[in-house]
Protein backbone atom coordinates (compact mmCIF):
# COMPACT_ATOMS: atom_id res chain seq x y z
CA UNK A 1 0.00 0.00 0.00
CA UNK A 2 1.69 3.36 -0.43
CA UNK A 3 1.82 5.83 2.07
CA UNK A 4 -0.49 8.06 0.69
CA UNK A 5 -3.17 5.45 0.83
CA UNK A 6 -2.09 4.41 4.16
CA UNK A 7 -2.74 8.56 5.54
CA UNK A 8 -6.14 8.08 3.59
CA UNK A 9 -7.42 5.12 5.43
CA UNK A 10 -5.88 6.66 8.46
CA UNK A 11 -8.13 10.09 8.05
CA UNK A 12 -11.08 7.92 7.90
CA UNK A 13 -10.31 5.84 11.10
CA UNK A 14 -10.12 9.27 13.01
CA UNK A 15 -13.22 10.44 11.36
CA UNK A 16 -15.21 7.54 11.79
CA UNK A 17 -13.97 7.28 15.61
CA UNK A 18 -14.64 11.05 16.30
CA UNK A 19 -17.92 10.56 14.46
CA UNK A 20 -18.54 7.86 17.23
CA UNK A 21 -16.44 9.09 20.35
CA UNK A 22 -17.42 12.79 20.19
CA UNK A 23 -14.95 14.60 21.85
CA UNK A 24 -11.64 12.78 23.19
CA UNK A 25 -8.09 13.65 23.76
CA UNK A 26 -5.30 12.86 20.83
CA UNK A 27 -3.75 10.76 22.93
CA UNK A 28 -6.66 8.38 23.89
CA UNK A 29 -7.72 8.34 20.17
CA UNK A 30 -4.22 7.64 18.96
CA UNK A 31 -4.49 4.20 21.68
CA UNK A 32 -7.97 3.53 20.70
CA UNK A 33 -7.01 3.21 17.23
CA UNK A 34 -3.73 1.88 17.74
CA UNK A 35 -2.62 4.71 15.11
CA UNK A 36 1.67 5.31 14.61
CA UNK A 37 1.67 9.09 16.57
CA UNK A 38 2.57 10.06 12.82
CA UNK A 39 -0.45 8.87 10.80
CA UNK A 40 -2.56 10.86 13.57
CA UNK A 41 -0.79 13.76 13.48
CA UNK A 42 -1.10 14.14 9.56
CA UNK A 43 -4.76 12.67 10.05
CA UNK A 44 -5.59 15.27 12.08
CA UNK A 45 -4.15 17.94 9.98
CA UNK A 46 -5.72 16.71 6.70
CA UNK A 47 -9.57 16.71 8.91
CA UNK A 48 -8.57 20.20 10.09
CA UNK A 49 -7.68 21.62 6.88
CA UNK A 50 -10.54 20.64 5.42
CA UNK A 51 -12.49 22.19 8.28
CA UNK A 52 -14.16 18.93 9.63
CA UNK A 53 -12.54 19.16 13.16
CA UNK A 54 -11.93 21.60 16.02
CA UNK A 55 -8.92 20.95 17.96
CA UNK A 56 -8.46 23.13 21.87
CA UNK A 57 -5.92 22.50 24.39
CA UNK A 58 -7.31 21.94 27.38
CA UNK A 59 -4.11 22.15 30.11
CA UNK A 60 -1.93 19.47 29.36
CA UNK A 61 -4.33 17.65 26.68
CA UNK A 62 -5.29 18.72 23.12
CA UNK A 63 -8.97 17.45 22.55
CA UNK A 64 -10.51 16.63 19.24
CA UNK A 65 -14.19 16.75 18.42
CA UNK A 66 -16.06 16.73 14.54
CA UNK A 67 -17.68 20.41 13.91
Amino acid sequence: MRLQESIIEAVGQVYNYLAENGEVTTKKMQKDLDLDANFTGMSLGWLAREDKIAIERKGAYTKVSLI
